[in-house]
């Protein structure tokens, strides 16, 4: 699925990915290819991304990767918007 992750500064992710994980406001769910439609609310916490991603070195600051091979983002809430098997997150 493409992701996309926009903050107010700056895009921090374009790219295809094979899973996120966002911190919904009912609790943290995941999405994986062809899932159905959904808009959410986001929480503070961070997005976990899985996929083969470039991060460009300006974004290192705000991005790691840990062990476990996921990308997160912390994120302060937003929102999220998928729809054929695109996720947009407007995140703060």
């Amino acid at each position: 699925m493409y992701l996309e992750i926009v903050s107010p500064e700056r895009v921090l992710l374009s790219a295809e990915v094979n899973s996120v994980t966002v911190p919904g406001i009912d609790g943290e769910f995941q999405m994986l290819n062809n899932h159905a439609p959904i808009v959410s609310v986001l929480d503070k916490g961070v997005i976990k991304v899985e996929g083969n991603l470039e991060i460009p070195k300006e974004l290192k600051d705000v991005v790691t990767k840990a062990q476990d091979g996921k990308w997160y983002f912390p994120i302060k809430g937003g929102v999220l918007e998928m729809k054929n098997n695109k996720a947009i997150v407007l995140a703060d």
